[in-house]
């Protein structure tokens, strides 16, 4: 994949995004219509994303490799949930639960898996695959919790990320990756059908919270230096536990890309759904995806 390739691919969000502030403008969809795409996103489409994404062939003969970007993933989700029990401790609650979110999950799940693949084949996709297997994890239970943590009651909050459709999505993901068991064509075709549709409502999303989000505005200190965090910081200390682990330059290579994707999309949607910062969180998932056209790109040439 060269840097024109690469570049179409990242603009191609922005053109979805742009349909969804088209669809908010004209008033094709209003709050309620938001609100139902969001539902229908957590509940059944990203849940068979998930599980598409795990129907891969588990080839044993590069389990050592797998397990190795396994534990890079592993690594960087830790460090993450501890950087934010004190970076963003000084925002707003609602700004700190986005940025907390946007700091423990990338767009690699959209973004990455094609961009591993472009570059590094198969194999790349098969690393990205596991090294996205703690992010799913973290982002639908400790992520999930920023959100929805408001009440009382702990165990009821335990209890609702646990059971929530997207855990189960990685739960059965999982399982059938490791199992390595064949569903009947027609369940597959349509677990795949639906996820397919996981990019474009996302981003049709995104673009009705961004049709009420001044432009300019998304450019400020805070948006920025998260933006530095990022698609620089996490890239770079990615490449550091793959040089003390001493992974291939494949691992390595998709390990590094995987960080230094840009904050994922279901920020918005989550921030929409349980009443936090939405805007906010648009623009943090707008300004990286914008700047990732750079960096990425750099990060590539960079790992070689």
């Amino acid at each position: 994949m060269n840097i024109l390739e690469l570049s179409s691919l990242q603009g191609t969000l922005f053109i979805m995004i742009l349909a969804g502030v088209v669809l908010k403008k004209k008033g094709i969809i209003d709050e309620a219509g938001k609100r139902c795409l969001s539902d229908l996103c957590i509940n059944i489409i990203i849940p068979c994303n998930i599980i598409k994404s795990c129907l891969i062939e588990f080839n044993g003969s590069i389990l050592k490799s797998c397990g190795l970007v396994l534990i890079v993933g592993i690594a960087l989700q830790l460090l993450c949930v501890i950087l934010n029990k004190f970076l963003f401790n000084r925002y707003a609650d609602q700004q700190k639960r986005v940025l907390q979110y946007c700091t423990l999950v990338s767009n690699g799940g959209f973004l990455g898996n094609p961009v591993a693949e472009g570059i590094y084949g198969n194999l790349g996709l098969l690393y990205a695959s596991m090294f996205l297997i703690p992010m799913r994890i973290v982002m639908w239970s400790t992520g999930t919790s920023y959100f929805i943590s408001g009440t009382t009651d702990k165990k009821k909050v335990i209890r609702n990320v646990m059971t929530h459709p997207c855990l189960v999505g990685v739960y059965i993901g999982l399982f059938l990756m490791i199992t390595q068991l064949q569903l009947p064509s027609v369940i597959t075709l349509s677990i795949k059908y639906i996820g397919n549709c996981n990019s474009a409502i996302t981003m049709f999303i995104i673009g009705t919270i961004l049709a009420d989000v001044n432009v300019l505005s998304i450019f400020n200190k805070t948006t920025i230096r998260f933006s530095f965090l990022r698609l620089a910081v996490l890239p770079a200390i990615a490449f550091a536990f793959c040089s003390l682990l001493g992974l291939d330059h494949t691992a390595t290579g998709v390990s590094v890309i995987m960080t230094g994707m840009p904050a994922g999309a279901t920020a918005a949607i989550f921030a929409a759904r349980y009443d936090s910062d939405a805007p906010f969180a648009t623009q943090c998932v707008v300004l990286t995806t914008l700047l990732s056209m750079i960096t990425i790109p750099l990060w590539c040439y960079f790992v070689g």
